[in-house]
């Protein structure tokens, strides 16, 4: 009976190791938690169909939309950890929503890291005529007036707001929060002056600087970015090292796929992206490609969500 039982998982093992040898060897779900056409939706796709040229096999986009990306995330998070359920992951339900509310999933237990493929940097902007010439003279002035200046956000605990937060704490001032529904409402306001100042994606925000009817006084990435030539780094700029953030769009699975599948996956998208085309699409999105495996993008994730919730705690935010 025993050498039956040995001979059976012997047996199970040699398939489960030629299935992941063999993978895929059928077609791919990539799960996509919004709707088409926003940033995370635009980078799943591009990354899918180059998957697809890569393996021989339909990487098929799936948008699964709702509760701020939670709904499709959950599917990924209780999906068969086989590889063939992948998901387009970012940072709104991964490393912020768990903070601030309930979510049907535990991201650190359910979710494991593929690989990232970029980061949405930041902008801090202001009206064209706000009275400080660069990010210094602007941080000395709100300095100066605690409580003063109002500041916008896309909404309560949205990426943005976190961002912003980030920097009015590291650089020690005080303003009146204002949250919107959205980007585009609370740049709108910043360029007619009822608010002073915002952080912003750059996919939103640089249209309106290069026009003219925003100024920018730095960039949330320590390494700046090709996507805002000639804006420095807040870091830098301001004298804050260590002031570097961005929202992460990455590749997904569900905990417990076999390492194997996961370091295959991750090597496909550092070659998809590799390729000129890819690259040139995420920045048009405005994205700077940063690849990592799986094992940096776990990195990057902790740390990420240890950021989060220190700004969080630090500027008491809550959903009601």
């Amino acid at each position: 009976m025993k050498r039956c039982l040995l001979f059976v998982a012997a047996c199970l093992a040699a398939a489960t190791a030629l299935a992941q040898q063999n993978y895929p060897n059928r077609p791919i779900r990539m799960v996509i938690p919004w709707p088409p056409g926003q940033a995370t939706d635009l980078v799943g796709r591009v990354i899918a169909q180059k998957l697809s040229d890569l393996f021989g096999y339909q990487v098929v986009p799936d948008n699964r939309a709702g509760a701020g990306g939670m709904i499709g995330t959950d599917i990924v998070a209780k999906a068969a950890p086989d590889g063939y359920t992948l998901l387009a992951a970012s940072s709104g339900p991964v490393s912020i929503s768990p903070l601030l509310q309930k979510t049907p999933y535990a991201a650190e237990h359910d979710l494991a890291p593929v690989a990232n493929g970029g980061l949405s940097p930041y902008l801090l902007t202001t009206m064209p005529s706000f009275p400080a010439k660069d990010i210094r003279e602007f941080i000395a002035l709100l300095k100066a007036n605690p409580g003063k200046y109002s500041y916008a956000s896309s909404g309560t605990g949205a990426t943005a707001h976190l961002v912003v937060e980030y920097f009015n704490n590291t650089a020690g001032i005080r303003g009146i929060h204002v949250p919107y529904k959205g980007s585009i409402p609370a740049l709108t306001d910043v360029m007619s002056g009822q608010i002073a100042y915002t952080t912003e994606t750059v996919a939103a925000s640089m249209p309106f600087v290069r026009s003219g009817k925003l100024k920018a006084y730095g960039i949330s990435l320590a390494n700046g970015s090709a996507l805002a030539p000639g804006i420095p780094p807040i870091a830098t700029a301001a004298d804050m090292p260590g002031f570097d953030v961005g929202a992460w769009i990455g590749v997904m699975v569900s905990a417990g796929t076999p390492k194997a599948l996961v370091d295959k996956l991750a090597a496909a998208v550092d070659k998809a992206l590799q390729s000129p085309d890819v690259r040139d699409k995420l920045l048009s999105v405005g994205l700077e490609p940063d690849y990592r495996n799986a094992a940096d993008m776990g990195r990057l994730l902790k740390e990420q969500s240890a950021k989060f919730a220190d700004i969080i705690k630090k500027s008491n935010i809550r959903i009601e």
